[in-house]
């Protein structure tokens, strides 16, 4: 019986570890950090790391990039990176307008709350947010809060 009663508080202890640690504050990963959540951060990680490799793209090739492969091997945007629009909590949508030399993209989060953010940018290269729909390009521009 003591083995029971022991064994059956130890998982009370992992249970109540989880929960407390499921509910602690988002930590900001840099001074002015705008992110909500670890998914946020995540998200806008990758708009940043994609709006670097377009510009050193249109640098090296004189246009931008159509395709999220074409920029594989591209500054730090890699091949799994290109090769997948599903990004954890957040849904890649890129949009390349071959006619004018310009792209738009969107981070939609699979699911909107007030820390899943929808985030947007275009070849302007500033990040946009917007907390009820799919963000554009009238949307807001991102700051810390």
């Amino acid at each position: 019986m003591n083995i029971r009663r022991a064994c059956i508080r130890g998982i009370s202890v992992l249970l109540l570890a989880a929960v407390a640690s499921a509910q602690t504050a988002y930590t900001p990963k840099f001074k002015g950090d705008p992110a909500r959540s670890d998914s946020e951060a995540a998200a806008l990680g990758y708009l940043r790391t994609f709006l670097r490799a377009q510009k050193i793209y249109k640098k090296k090739n004189g246009k931008y990039a159509y395709t999220l492969m074409d920029l594989s091997k591209t500054g730090s945007f890699t091949r799994r990176m290109a090769s997948s629009t599903d990004r954890g909590d957040y849904t890649v949508k890129f949009r390349p307008h071959k006619d004018k030399d310009t792209f738009e993209i969107t981070m939609l989060p699979k699911q909107e709350d007030t820390m899943h953010r929808s985030f947007f940018s275009d070849d302007q290269g500033k990040l946009r947010v917007d907390e009820t729909k799919e963000a554009d390009g009238g949307s807001e521009v991102l700051k810390a809060d």
